[in-house]
């Protein structure tokens, strides 16, 4: 799978992205991301458990997929809706307005450990600055070193949070110059075409 590394061609102010924020009550940089299938093992209960725990003043804006009983087992268990920075925004189809959305956010978490290489993380990669990724070889082979790590364990998330929210701009620019040029180098869709291509060609 591949991914872009151009900005998104909404402008800041554009209509629908300021309607969106509008409605989600976020703001630039204030918000964390998580773009994912509401599936247990994309690891929602540890993402917003941690998230819970941590001192973080920003938000947790998750998009995502409908699934009635996971909402209601999450929230039996972790009682997430009493905290006012979790905030589950639905989905978004607009290929556009979501990669706006992931050049704003301050973070982005990824919790998957299933599945090998994933969609929503090169995209995440080719367009949001800092990302937080769970720590499984295939999500440690994308990221390298243009992403930070965490565990399922308990506090290593909500420290990596805090950790964090000290860095400065400067650092967190360049992690997300080296998560663009892993994308450049190796999840282009040119190279992805191109490696596809030589495959094909070697069967025959």
């Amino acid at each position: 799978y591949g991914a872009e590394t151009k900005p998104s061609a909404l402008a800041h102010d554009d209509e629908k992205v300021e309607a969106w924020f509008g409605e989600k009550r976020l703001k630039e940089k204030e918000y964390y991301l998580m773009v994912g299938r509401f599936v247990p093992e994309n690891n929602f209960e540890t993402i917003i458990r941690e998230f819970m725990k941590s001192r973080s003043k920003k938000n947790l804006a998750i998009i995502t997929t409908t699934n009635e009983q996971f909402m209601e087992e999450l929230e039996r268990k972790l009682h997430f809706g009493k905290d006012s920075r979790i905030r589950f925004t639905g989905t978004v189809y607009d290929q556009e307005l979501l990669k706006k959305i992931r050049e704003k956010a301050f973070g982005y978490v990824h919790g998957h450990e299933v599945g090998g290489t994933n969609p929503s993380l090169l995209e995440a990669m080719g367009s949001t600055q800092l990302n937080l990724l769970l720590d499984v070889g295939f999500n440690r082979e994308v990221g390298e070193d243009g992403a930070v790590y965490w565990e399922k364990t308990e506090g290593s998330l909500k420290r990596l949070i805090e950790k964090v929210e000290e860095m400065g701009a400067e650092e967190i620019q360049e992690l997300g110059e080296k998560a663009r040029g892993r994308i450049r180098r190796e999840y282009s869709w040119e190279r992805i075409a191109g490696r596809y291509e030589e495959l094909f060609l070697a069967v025959e």
